[in-house]
Parts: C-alpha cells; sequence; structure tokens
C-alpha cells in the first residue's frame, strides 16, 4: 500500500464538463513528469550534445519541448525525430541544417532512456490502484524511447492498455487516443480520470474526451490560475488516489 501525506495538496476546480458524479473505475496516466523523470535533463543533454559537436547552441531547450509532438506524429524512431526537429530548428534559426543534424546525432549518443526515477510513491500509487481499478498510460512519445522507460520502472503489469500517441495514435491533445483507451477497457468518460502534468496535452486532451482531468503539478505555485482549469490539481501522485478514492 501507497502511505499517503498528511498534509494535503489537492485542489478541486468546477471542471469545463461535467464534473464525475458516479464512482470512478478507471486511472489513465501520462508517462513523462508524471509517473517519472528523466535524471539528466534535456537543457543537460542539449549542452553536451552542442559541446561534442562543437558549436554554439543552436536552439533552446524549450523549443524542442515545444515542437516534440509535432514531429512525433511523423517519426519512426527517437532518432528519425530529432534529426527532423533539430535540422528544422537550425534553419529556422538561419544555421546549416547539418550542424542540426550533427547535434541531433551526439544528443541520441548521450540520451540513455532508461536513465529515468520515479517520482516519490508513483509505483506504491499504481499498485493499490491496480487492486481495484483498471489502469491506462497514454504517453506522447515514439516506442523506442518509451519502452525502455517503463521498463526500467517496471510497470508495465499494472497497465491494462498501453498506448504511445503520436505513433500509433495521434498525439494528446487528441481525444483519439483516449477514447481508444476507454473503449478497450469497457470504461465511461463518467467513470473515467486522466492523470498528466501537462495542461496542453493532458488536461486538453482528458477533456475533449469528456474526462475529468487530474493536473500533476508539483512546482505549482501558490495562487496560479492554469488555463485550461483541471477537475483537481495534485503535487503528488499518491494525492490521486484522495480523488480516486473519495466519496462522490
Amino acid at each position: 500500500m501507497c502511505s499517503r501525506s498528511t498534509t494535503s495538496k489537492i485542489t478541486s476546480e468546477p471542471p469545463q464538463h461535467s464534473s464525475v458524479t458516479q464512482e470512478i473505475t478507471t486511472v489513465l496516466f501520462d508517462l513523462d513528469d508524471t509517473l517519472c523523470e528523466y535524471r539528466q535533463t534535456v537543457a543537460d543533454v542539449l549542452e553536451i550534445a552542442h559541446e561534442d559537436v562543437g558549436i554554439e547552441p543552436l536552439f533552446e531547450p524549450a523549443e524542442y519541448v515545444a515542437r516534440y509532438d509535432e514531429f512525433a506524429e511523423n517519426a519512426d524512431s527517437s532518432e528519425q525525430l530529432r534529426q527532423e526537429c533539430f535540422s528544422t530548428l537550425a534553419a529556422e534559426h538561419d544555421r546549416d541544417p547539418a550542424l542540426g543534424r550533427a547535434v541531433a546525432a551526439a544528443y541520441s549518443r548521450e540520451r540513455d532512456q532508461t536513465d529515468v526515477r520515479p517520482f516519490p510513491g508513483a509505483i506504491e500509487t499504481l499498485e493499490t490502484l491496480s487492486d481495484s481499478h483498471s489502469l491506462g498510460l497514454i504517453t506522447n512519445g515514439v516506442p523506442d524511447a518509451q519502452r525502455p522507460k517503463l521498463d526500467t520502472l517496471d510497470i508495465n503489469a499494472y497497465f491494462d492498455i498501453v498506448l504511445f500517441a503520436g505513433s500509433e495514435l495521434p498525439a494528446k491533445p487528441a481525444r483519439a487516443a483516449f477514447d481508444h483507451a476507454l473503449d478497450h477497457l469497457g470504461a465511461t468518460p463518467s467513470k473515467s480520470v486522466h492523470v498528466g502534468n501537462s495542461l496542453k496535452s493532458d488536461v486538453v486532451g482528458a477533456q475533449r474526451a469528456g474526462i475529468d482531468a487530474i493536473w500533476f503539478a508539483p512546482r505549482q505555485h501558490a495562487g496560479s490560475n492554469p488555463d485550461p482549469r483541471p477537475a483537481y490539481t495534485v503535487e503528488s501522485i499518491p494525492e490521486v488516489l484522495d480523488v480516486v478514492e473519495s466519496p462522490s
């Protein structure tokens, strides 16, 4: 069982659709920056990659993160994704696209997809929920980048379905992956929630599918006013248990 903090940081907001009015039977999760995080940040790896190539940075780390889903839609591998993304970003900054491809190759050599760590209480929360709920994972990203993380964390067995959105189905916030997961699990939106860290991808995508969103915001500042507004905000993954198990 997962031990929970005695000080709850859960906030509940009126969602942009009908809130859950029935017992929750299904919980969907995002992966990156929700259940786990890289030990090396994107900025760290990009800095090393640019140093390996011997050039000044072609673009900011935030630009790569913002464009990731766009390039994941048409990429068959993480290497292809980075090659196309980095060369495009280089060209947009009036730099040689070949330099972008060189940085992408260096980035791939440095990035270890198994070098991830779970957020505190995440695995214990999955273990607890899997005893009583149907669980699904919907992650944006190509399978060769995401599967090693799942294997390293050893959490595959907790999920009744794992979807690589942007590869098998359109990337979040498109509702297709959410609809597919609920259909596979025999679940309904009113009895389901989705947990994720991204307002743009997770909260919007869940709302489009009629699912209440639980926004994971571990570094949320007091007084923040998220847009779009999730049904719930939690600052730790174990707090999801309090939302799911609370009376309607």
